[in-house]
């Protein structure tokens, strides 16, 4: 019956291990039809008539909840004026218009809104202020309103049971999120260790190490240019967005952080900004620090023992189960840093014909091959997962808008030039159709998520082999 009512949240709470919270929902949703159907006559009427000025809470709930510097991580004021500002004015009409007939469309919804908040990972006490000034406003306009006091202590503790139950819903949902991403996150943690480490910590080894030459040669007069700044390398744009989540955040890979910035501080910049030769003075200093930076990560990298765990068994790529502890990551830096990232959905084109046609042996060497192309055209620093089936998805760190479509364009034409080769001696033509989507500030990643499905859906509708961007 829950998880009819309820769908994906309730699935999520019906583990076994989680009987008591699904348990929690059924006595929720119990009080909650005991709230609506107990009400004296009248009283449903009156607590509705505080939504006249449903409008105006929202403006003070909103106006409040901006005033906190940590909502711009997940608010702005263009969101709430399109978005959230009617979004809450439909909750509250929703909430106090509800009939006991309504009230598993009323848990679903606060369900979702619970499981959405600890995806963006807002401050659950930014909720629980903004439900207490809401709860003041419209427990003031029943105290001031013309109707009998008994109705109106009515009407007012129906009102606080109703934002009671919705919040004790949400909650719910918060909790069982977080716990499912802690679980995620950590997971993510083994998969990165066992994956490939040893080939992952020589290839990094060699970018530092190229920086360096890089630096050594302009350094000598010759043709080579000087290298940009070592946080903005490869090896930089790996180690913050990669590197760190799998190493862990503590005191030595700050330190190593703390290093690069150190050495970037001592290369010199012209008037535009750009690298420039350091004092030769400073070249000892800066090679110093890469020296410690490359101890430390060998030091580091080296404790970690070889893991077993779950990636795709066909490609060896990342799952999506691992994509919310990436995108969340990289939200984040978008925030800390002002680093922008962008997705690359792809999907083969044509792909059941291709399994109909040759069968799902090819059809699994066509995954395989393709896996390959996208790992080998890409950064380290960057992500390819399997989504499923015939779709992948990248995501770019680092990443604008102009930068994404030139990847994407090549990931396609990649894709078409290099056709599989069969035991029949047949090429097999390949192409796919592409969706990009750059990171717009929005804290959700499935609203980013649905931007590039949408426009991959549409490059297959605009006749496939071709990028779009959402």
């Amino acid at each position: 019956m829950i998880e009819k009512a309820f769908g994906d949240s309730a699935r999520a709470l019906s583990r076994p291990a989680d009987r008591e919270r699904a348990q929690a929902l059924t006595r929720l949703a119990d009080s909650w039809r005991e709230c609506l159907s107990s009400a004296p006559p009248g009283c449903a009427d009156l607590a509705r008539s505080v939504l006249d000025e449903a409008s105006r809470y929202a403006d003070v709930f909103y106006t409040t909840l901006l005033a906190d510097p940590r909502a711009s991580r997940f608010l702005s004021q263009e969101q709430v004026r399109d978005r959230l500002h009617p979004s809450l004015q439909s909750w509250l009409r929703d909430l106090l218009n509800a009939s006991p007939e309504d009230v598993d469309e009323q848990m679903s919804t606060n369900l979702h809104v619970g499981v959405v908040h600890a995806r963006i990972g807002i401050p659950v006490d930014l909720v629980n202020r903004g439900t207490r000034l809401l709860r003041a406003g419209m427990l003031a306009r029943l105290a001031g309103s013309d109707a009998p006091r008994e109705l109106a202590f009515a009407a007012a503790t129906m009102v606080n049971s109703l934002l009671d139950l919705a919040l004790e819903c949400m909650t719910l949902a918060y909790a069982d999120a977080l716990e499912n991403t802690t679980r995620a996150d950590a997971a993510y943690r083994l998969f990165s260790l066992a994956h490939n480490l040893g080939t992952e910590r020589e290839r990094q080894r060699a970018l530092l190490l190229a920086w360096e030459n890089s630096l050594l040669y302009a350094m000598a007069g010759g043709a080579t240019p000087m290298p940009g700044r070592l946080a903005e390398s490869e090896f930089g744009l790996w180690l913050l967005h990669k590197g760190i989540p799998i190493i862990g955040d503590n005191h030595e890979t700050r330190h190593v952080l703390q290093l690069m910035a150190e050495v970037d501080e001592l290369l010199a910049t012209d008037g535009d900004g750009a690298a420039a030769a350091p004092d030769p003075a400073a070249v000892g200093r800066i090679r110093k620090r890469l020296s410690a930076m490359q101890d430390l990560l060998a030091s580091l990298l080296g404790r970690m023992s070889e893991l077993e765990a779950g990636a795709d068994t066909l490609t060896r790529l990342l799952t999506r189960r691992f994509l919310p502890t990436v995108l969340r990551r990289e939200i984040e830096l978008a925030g800390t840093h002002g680093h922008s990232f962008a997705l690359v959905v792809l999907d083969m084109d044509h792909f059941k014909d291709i399994n109909d046609r040759h069968g799902h042996a090819v059809g699994d060497r066509v995954l395989q091959h393709v896996a390959g192309l996208l790992t080998h055209s890409v950064r380290s620093s960057d992500y390819v997962f399997r989504m499923g089936g015939e779709e992948f998805l990248v995501v770019l760190v680092g990443a604008g808008r102009a930068q994404a479509l030139q990847v994407a364009e090549q990931l396609r034409k990649r894709i078409s030039e290099q056709p599989l080769h069969l035991d029949t001696n047949e090429r097999l033509q390949l192409s796919a159709s592409l969706g990009v989507a750059v990171h717009d500030g929005h804290p959700d990643y499935e609203h980013m998520l649905a931007r590039a499905d949408r426009a991959m859906y549409e490059a297959k509708q605009n006749g496939r082999n071709r990028v779009e961007i959402g």
